[in-house]
């Protein structure tokens, strides 16, 4: 056993927690906090951290802390440039969610290009009436950000025969299941191309707002959009607007930029969106998946060699 101690706070489930601690195996000692003060007092000790979250009333007791593994992929809720200052080394679970969020977009594009929302409308209505359904098969996907999740969500849509497009940073280093790849800097040819835009980057400085009124005024006005990266990607405003005026043809949207959305939202009550709790990445083995992405990374950082998925 080493000297370093892994802190799991305690907002995790009792399930969780034991998924997570069996990940670590007998490689160091584990303290499991169960209360609120259990956890600011474990970051005294802890030389890594299994966290959902790092407040800085967390961090500012982490003298010790060399390590943190997040429990999701996103990042935007830590504070990097203080854990950059501190030599504090940060890694994401991004890739856990790719088959739950991949198969949930899929369900959506699905059931916009099958008529399932009206086909749903009408059946509450009572009302026999016959519609047209298209097949996803002969559209083009466009995917914002090529990562985990964004290429998982380009192996399913090119399975049922969808054409996909996208972005990422190195288009060489893009999934198989993509027929063309642009860097960031020419997204606009993806949104000119895509029938279903599916937005699966991090939120960033560079991302934030980046689905602007321009980018509405580019796409068809038959075009879904569907984001299951952050609210924040999206200009709200102009989203509604494009909606309300049929500028596209709709919006499945799992992720809002104030969560829960509030009963006075719009877009409660557009028949042209599809509304999830931000539920897209939930799946019962997602704690199974990250404790596998730990037990990996653990090793590599006890042999001091590079982790997956780090940010800092």
């Amino acid at each position: 056993m080493t000297d370093h101690r892994l802190l799991i706070p305690h907002p995790y489930s009792p399930d969780a927690k034991a998924t997570l601690e069996d990940a670590a195996g007998d490689r160091l000692a584990v303290e499991i906090a169960e209360t609120p003060a259990e956890s600011r007092e474990g970051f005294e000790a802890a030389t890594i951290a299994l966290t959902p979250r790092l407040p800085e009333e967390w961090l500012e007791r982490a003298e010790n802390l060399e390590w943190v593994q997040a429990t999701s992929a996103g990042y935007d809720h830590y504070d990097v440039d203080a854990l950059e200052a501190r030599g504090i080394t940060l890694t994401t679970a991004s890739g856990v969610h790719a088959q739950p969020i991949g198969e949930q977009v899929l369900g959506a594009m699905l059931a916009f290009e099958r008529g399932l929302l009206e086909a749903r409308d009408r059946q509450r209505d009572g009302i026999w009436l016959a519609h047209e359904g298209g097949e996803l098969g002969h559209k083009t996907v466009g995917v914002v950000g090529l990562g985990a999740i964004g290429g998982r969500v380009a192996e399913l849509a090119s399975a049922v025969g969808s054409r996909v497009v996208g972005t990422k940073r190195d288009p060489s280093d893009a999934p198989e299941a993509t027929n063309e790849v642009y860097p960031p800097e020419e997204v606009a040819e993806v949104y000119r191309q895509a029938d279903y835009l599916v937005v699966a980057c991090p939120l960033t400085d560079e991302t934030r707002r980046m689905i602007d009124r321009e980018v509405f005024e580019t796409l068809s006005s038959d075009a879904v959009i569907v984001n299951i990266a952050r609210g924040e990607v999206i200009e709200k405003e102009a989203l509604v607007s494009a909606l309300q005026q049929g500028r596209i043809g709709g919006a499945a949207l799992d992720v809002f930029d104030e969560e829960p959305l509030p009963q006075e939202s719009p877009l409660w009550d557009l028949p042209n969106v599809l509304v999830t709790p931000h539920m897209a990445g939930s799946t019962p083995h997602y704690f199974d998946r990250v404790g596998d992405l730990f037990a990996t990374s653990l090793e590599a950082f006890l042999a001091g060699e590079e982790l997956e998925n780090r940010i800092v």
